[in-house]
């Protein structure tokens, strides 16, 4: 009875530990045509981006109704201390009311004109800057992706080496109990796996992490997980020839030249403040009581030009400050053209290497793996020590990582050699 009891009372606890265990979180598993695809739509990113554009649009609206027909309305009413008399009939009320319209309709406005053009170039600047953010997320997205690939790559390098620990501690405990092997093997064994055990929880996190990262670019409730190796191969082949200002297919460079014509535009306008601006005005009118002078209704047109004669330089500080804008984007669309041409450079030498690299990493993995198996046959036979098992597993598992390593680099290497070449996403 009593045992029974102990029993009830272990599973009643055992059941209260399992439901303390938090749940794990759904794990969603996307390609990476889909994950891009995904950050693209979904970003929070790249809505703010968006919103600019949103704004320059307001902008370009703005500009276009300045030299527009403008109509207004006006209601006044005046009351005086006492109204005026001349022999009997009055000639200004006491209390009077009066009602007008003002329509303007700008006849020649070339500033105005000029800031619509302005406006606009603002709005391309915003769709390129649109076009920029959503590549460089899915650059993001990209790197996040392979680095699922690389860390469940290092995972799986890690079990195996734990595993075949695992086999190795195994192998000198029966040893140790058949009265051929020692303590001493059984504990470096027992050492060895412990030591592939911490490494597996620790690649195993990295995985997580790098889940949780992608997961929050493709704006998913929860971890997302890589399901294909993507092929970058066919893909990152270099042409001929270096970027310039003929050549800009990469959108960065693309709003760098925006940037730059938006600002030599503005510079140009600036003379066209000068420019004399006419109205054309029309003013219908009516007033209640009438005066005795005047018309109850009324109207009257008018052309009204105003010419800049002095301004006592504002014109010219500004103008001033619109030249060095344009020195800047300048300089910077040059710069940009600079680094794209060396990043085309290092990305090429860098898929070359990596080519190489990994090559080499995978003949040291098989090399090593087969150090492994012929050291266990040995160790089987007396004829290799129990460290020498040890070493060569340990070599064997660095091995894998590198080839882990190797494999990330040239994946990265090819995707920035498409990202420099303006061919990503």
């Amino acid at each position: 009875m009593f045992n029974a009891v102990l029993a009830a009372a272990a599973a009643a606890t055992a059941v209260r530990h399992a439901s303390a265990q938090p749940t794990p979180t759904p794990v969603i598993r996307v390609s990476f045509a889909e994950a891009i695809q995904r950050a693209q739509e979904r970003n929070p990113t790249i809505a703010e981006a968006a919103s600019g554009i949103l704004r320059a649009e307001g902008l370009v609206q703005q500009a276009r109704a300045a030299y527009r027909l403008q109509v207004s309305g006006s209601v006044v009413s005046t009351t005086l201390n006492r109204g005026v008399e001349f022999d009997g009939a009055t000639v200004t009320p006491q209390s009077q009311l009066n009602a007008a319209l003002t329509a303007d309709m700008p006849i020649l406005a070339a500033a105005a004109w000029a800031r619509r053009a302005q406006a606009e170039d603002t709005k391309a600047v915003s769709e390129l800057n649109l076009a920029e953010v959503k590549r460089q997320i899915a650059f993001a997205t990209a790197d996040a992706y392979l680095s699922i690939l690389a860390s469940r790559r290092v995972v799986e390098t890690n079990i195996l080496a734990r595993d075949t620990a695992k086999a190795h501690f195994d192998l000198a405990t029966a040893l140790e109990r058949g009265g051929t092997g020692s303590r001493l093997n059984a504990i470096r064994a027992q050492q060895q796996y412990s030591t592939d055990s911490g490494l597996v929880e620790v690649a195993q996190l990295a995985l997580y992490r790098a889940q949780e990262a992608l997961g929050v670019l493709i704006v998913a409730d929860g971890p997302a997980d890589a399901v294909e190796e993507p092929d970058f191969a066919a893909q990152a082949v270099a042409p001929a020839g270096t970027f310039s200002t003929t050549n800009l297919v990469r959108t960065d460079l693309r709003l760098f030249a925006s940037q730059q014509h938006a600002a030599e535009r503005v510079l140009r306008d600036s003379r066209k403040e000068w420019y004399p601006t006419v109205d054309a005005i029309f003013q219908p009118s009516t007033t209640y009581p009438a005066q005795f002078f005047l018309p109850q209704n009324s109207w009257r047109f008018l052309l009204q030009a105003n010419i800049p004669i002095f301004d006592s330089g504002l014109r010219g500080s500004a103008k001033t400050q619109r030249r060095a804008d344009v020195d800047q984007t300048t300089a910077a669309l040059s710069r940009a053209l600079i680094e794209a041409n060396s990043q085309v450079r290092a990305a090429r030498e860098a898929v070359a290497s990596g080519e190489r690299t990994l090559a080499t990493a995978r003949d040291a993995a098989d090399q090593a793996q087969q150090v492994v198996d012929i050291t266990n046959i040995s160790f089987r036979a007396g004829a290799a020590t129990n460290i020498e098992v040890i070493d060569a597993e340990r070599v064997a598992r660095n091995a894998g990582n590198a080839v882990a390593v190797a494999e990330d680099q040239l994946r990265r290497a090819r995707l920035e050699l498409l990202n420099a070449l303006g061919r990503f996403p």
